[in-house]
């Protein structure tokens, strides 16, 4: 009955009906949200790592922590009211609150060693994120252990900062909680619920999932078991509404409250609209100049150095990278401890071109310029394809999809690519520098395409062990001290990777909206009201 409810309840709000006709704004009570839906594929925490199914989990599960968004880097209790590291940082236990499931469920510490052991076992998307720091299903009993009924101690499998592992799970995906009783209840020939939690949730969050219709909607209802206080909004209509010029319509309309999926002209035109908000957060990873390693020219630190001082960075970022990401020329997301301000880099042709003559290319080379084709990168690439022209660089523009053009970098076949990534999804300085600057062996036969220092064939002994080492120092202070070191030695030996923009989230929203977090991987709808 309840699934009935819901769809008529949709057809009203969908449908462009009286009700919104007639009041030109949402329900008070109701929260809808538009944005592209073609990337939720399923909705077991385990399985799926895009933004848009992360703010469906963050509704219905909840983790044993979350990210301070006020103060990067820090925590804010959730599941655990409490939780202590150990002297020697190999272990952190977590003390849980009084909580319940959606089903009246008592959260437990065996809950909680069960959904870690499954994401682990289940060896999905999600899982990755533990992996990476030493974590299998191997290892899993030792790793994830209910000391008793309320308290779970998580053992690190390897010489770590604690810290990283508690920014994984404060994630949505690998950090949230399941019900196991109810998982296990609908369990399929073994699949520890995977088929059934594809379409059905099993959480403790502020809401719980009504209905999700593959590209269609997902409807969250406010739980009345919810630990918290209880969620202001009594819905969340989450729309697949895919175009940006729908999106913008509506939102002027007043028929949807949040817009996720607009592009760069439609938020320009927005920006004045009466009633209507625009925020652009930071996100994670950046928008760069690549060059490979390969080629015997670009290895040469002059040249560079060359390079660095053709982008126009400022011409960039005020045109082209427009609701695409905000200037930023350090390894590091902004959010990352110990970032340091900007080195200040600048176009100055001249210097580049002593530079170039210096390396012994006075008159220049020709090279090629991978690039998608699609903005903001094919806009970026054009611009620094004129940009490398002024000192006689004649840059090879070659364009073409995901596959094609970042296909070539994990190939270690291309020689300049405007690009993104870099990591950050946590705020911690290793997130970055292990995605861009380490690379513990160069070989082709290595393989490592998550490192986009191999990418680049990028390789510097110090460097990989100033990375390891920093990871593992204790004390707050000296560590992003060392972080600090690691950033200027970085800039000094002219890198691969140069940065010019850092990713940035934006949405748009009515005006009465309140509470909203933009950054997907943060966004908790259960903090959203209406100021009405």
């Amino acid at each position: 009955m309840k699934k009935i409810v819901s769809t008529v309840a949709i057809a009203a709000l969908m449908a462009g009906s009286a009700l919104t006709a007639a009041n030109a704004a949402t329900p008070n009570d109701q929260l809808v949200v538009a944005m592209s839906l073609s990337n939720v594929l399923t909705l077991d925490p385990a399985s799926t790592g895009s933004r848009e199914t992360a703010q469906v989990l963050s509704a219905v599960y909840d983790t044993l922590i979350k990210l301070d968004d006020d103060n990067p880097g820090e925590f804010l209790p959730a599941l655990a009211e409490t939780w202590e590291i150990n002297e020697d940082n190999t272990a952190i236990t977590f003390n849980l609150r009084d909580a319940q499931f959606a089903s009246g469920n008592k959260v437990t510490a065996q809950d909680v060693v069960w959904s870690l052991t499954r994401l682990m076992t289940l060896n999905l998307a999600n899982s990755s994120f533990l992996k990476t720091r030493g974590f299998s299903a191997e290892n899993a009993e030792a790793s994830f252990v209910a000391v008793d009924e309320d308290t779970v101690q998580i053992n690190l499998p390897q010489a770590d900062d604690p810290r990283m592992v508690m920014m994984v799970i404060a994630l949505p995906g690998p950090g949230s909680i399941l019900d196991s009783q109810t998982v296990l209840a609908n369990e399929t020939d073994g699949d520890l619920g995977e088929n059934w939690l594809r379409t059905n949730s099993a959480g403790s969050g502020a809401f719980t999932l009504t209905e999700w219709r593959s590209n269609e909607h997902v409807i969250l209802d406010r739980s009345d078991s919810h630990w918290d206080e209880a969620a202001a909004m009594r819905r969340v209509l989450i729309r697949h509404l895919p175009e940006s010029q729908s999106q913008r319509l509506q939102l002027e309309r007043g028929d949807i409250d949040i817009a996720y999926s607009l592009l760069a002209a439609d938020l320009a035109a927005l920006q004045n609209a009466e009633g209507i908000e625009i925020e652009t957060v930071p996100s994670a990873g950046f928008y760069y100049l690549a060059v490979s390693m390969k080629d015997e020219r670009l290895a040469n630190p002059k040249v560079r150095e060359a390079l660095r001082y053709l982008i126009d960075y400022e011409g960039l970022n005020n045109s082209v990278m427009r609701f695409y990401g905000t200037p930023h020329q350090r390894p590091l997301n902004s959010t990352a401890m110990g970032i340091l301000p900007s080195p200040g880099y600048t176009l100055d042709v001249e210097r580049a071109k002593n530079l170039l003559a210096e390396a012994g290319f006075a008159d220049g080379f020709e090279v090629t310029l991978h690039a998608l084709n699609e903005p903001p990168f094919l806009d970026a690439a054009t611009a620094i394809q004129a940009t490398l022209g002024q000192a006689g660089i004649r840059a090879n523009l070659i364009t073409g999809n995901g596959d094609q053009v970042y296909g070539a970098m994990r190939e270690r076949n291309f020689q300049l690519i405007v690009g993104r990534g870099g990591g950050g999804q946590h705020p911690h300085p290793d997130s970055n520098l292990r995605a861009t600057a380490f690379n513990p062996d160069n070989s082709d036969e290595a393989k490592l395409t998550n490192y986009q220092g191999w990418r680049t064939s990028f390789y510097d002994e110090e460097l990989n062990r100033m990375i390891e080492d920093a990871l593992l120092i204790a004390d707050r202070t000296e560590q992003v001290a060392a972080y600090e070191e690691i950033q200027n030695y970085y800039a000094d030996m002219i890198p691969a990777i140069q940065p010019f923009s850092e990713v940035v989230v934006t949405a748009a929203f009515r005006e009465d909206v309140e509470g909203l977090t933009v950054d997907p991987w943060r966004t908790d709808f259960g903090d959203v009201s209406k100021n009405r």
